[in-house]
């Protein structure tokens, strides 16, 4: 479905408030990062918006084999890439475990290869981490997730290699497009009900 309404979006897009178009944050004093994909990371990017302490925010492809993938390419499902976006966070003012948190919340974890209409590997649920402490809280993560679910969790989980940033137009999406078939149908109930998800757990 997004591929077919891509064809109706407007070229050039601007970036998230604190961030360049290539999602380096800017005047920044700690900064980590964690890449997390969850079906298609227009509606992933929008929904971390919402999160206090993000810095930056990148929507590109991780976890395949192919060097500097096209969007094209990785929609082909040839690549071995997902969707994803890499998210530069201060540690101070939101933890990784909060980000695995709104994680679980932002997609449905209990599909394999698909959110909503959007089918194909490219759209697998993937945690990458970093290193192993962030293992070991993704693992706790998931875990405790599973409480919440009837149906097994699918994630693939995943040691980070490599983050390819996708083209200027895909990022800050759904703030630049809000009119548009794709963020009016698909991303603005996806980020209502995120929104009401994380005021339930946060009570």
């Amino acid at each position: 479905m997004k591929s077919i309404l891509l064809t109706l979006l407007p070229i050039g897009a601007l970036s998230l408030g604190l961030m360049t178009s290539s999602g380096q944050s800017m005047n920044t004093n700690q900064t980590e990062l964690a890449t997390f994909g969850g079906g298609c990371f227009w509606c992933m990017e929008a929904e971390f918006q919402k999160l206090p302490g993000i810095k930056s925010l990148t929507s590109g492809f991780s976890g395949g084999r192919t060097e500097n993938p096209t969007y094209e390419q990785v929609c082909s499902g040839t690549t071995g890439h997902a969707e994803v976006i890499q998210i530069g966070y201060d540690p101070t003012k939101v933890s990784y475990e909060r980000l695995l948190q709104a994680f679980w919340i932002a997609h449905d974890p209990t599909t394999s290869n698909r959110q909503g209409a959007d089918e194909g590997t490219q759209y697998r649920s993937i945690i990458l981490y970093r290193n192993e402490a962030e293992k070991l809280a993704v693992e706790k993560s998931k875990a405790d997730a599973q409480k919440n679910f009837r149906s097994h969790i699918v994630t693939e989980l995943a040691s980070f290699k490599k983050f390819y940033p996708a083209d200027d137009h895909h990022q800050n999406y759904f703030n630049t497009n809000p009119n548009q078939p794709y963020c009016q149908v698909i991303i603005k109930p996806k980020l209502e009900k995120f929104e009401k998800e994380l005021k339930k757990v946060d009570k």
